[in-house]
């Protein structure tokens, strides 16, 4: 199994009218509220889809990276992706290659890590973990803690990034990540196992997260709908 696209991530100012909007419109499950984000100054919200998972975060102090993206960004959106690797250690060592910084890093006995630099990523926070055992996802809580959850209805299957260089932004995370770098009407793709990641030009809102993609779920949204958040899209 190669590089997975396995949690996306969106920031709100408020947590609980975001959450309900996404359980609603998508049929996501119970979230699983994460301790372990206070130390980033943040609640969240984590909630399964398929085997993948759509985290909210929300700033609960003063001058955060998220408080900050939505100052910057003008409001709600997307924040980060989350890739599942098959071996940090190896993504670890072609980040550093490339003179990419990391801004985090955690190794637990279940899971390993890393957060790297969004201005030498271009785009996007992008995080690579790679859990123990395979299919795992501690992020998630205790049922995906140490052994595979019990997968909900739906599929994460894409994201879609504005990016002010595509073919260069996907050249660098193809190659961290070891994916391909693909084309599909005149975009640089990334065919990951399961989901693909598209790249196209920044506009005048500059580069962001654009959209998050899945496949058809228990929610109220039908398929070939999209639901805006901020300056994000979901679409079914």
């Amino acid at each position: 199994m190669g590089a997975r696209l396995r949690q996306v991530v969106l920031v709100a100012a408020e947590l609980e009218p975001a959450v309900e909007r996404l359980r609603s419109d998508l049929g996501l499950g119970e979230p699983f509220a994460d301790p372990g984000v206070a130390t980033f100054g943040l609640r969240n919200a984590v909630m399964a889809i398929g085997d993948c998972f759509v985290e909210v975060v929300s700033p609960d102090a003063q001058d955060t990276a998220a408080g900050r993206h939505l100052q910057r960004s003008g409001g709600d959106g997307g924040y980060m992706l989350i890739f599942d690797v098959p071996d940090i250690g190896a993504a670890r060592r072609r980040a550093a290659g490339l003179g990419v910084r990391s801004v985090w890093e955690i190794d637990l006995p279940d899971i390993s890590g890393t957060h790297l630099h969004p201005r030498d990523m271009g785009a996007a926070i992008v995080s690579i973990d790679q859990p123990r055992p395979p299919g795992s996802w501690r992020w998630a809580g205790p049922e995906w803690t140490g052994a595979p959850g019990r997968p909900a209805p739906g599929r994460l299957v894409g994201a879609t990034v504005a990016a002010a260089d595509p073919p260069a932004t996907a050249r660098r995370w193809g190659e961290i990540l070891q994916v391909a770098v693909g084309g599909r009407g005149g975009s640089p793709v990334l065919e990951l196992d399961g989901a693909c990641v598209e790249f196209t030009p920044a506009g005048s809102h500059g580069e962001r997260l654009v959209e998050f993609t899945f496949t058809a779920t228990a929610g109220r949204a039908a398929p070939g709908s999209a639901i805006q958040v901020g300056g994000l899209r979901l679409r079914v």
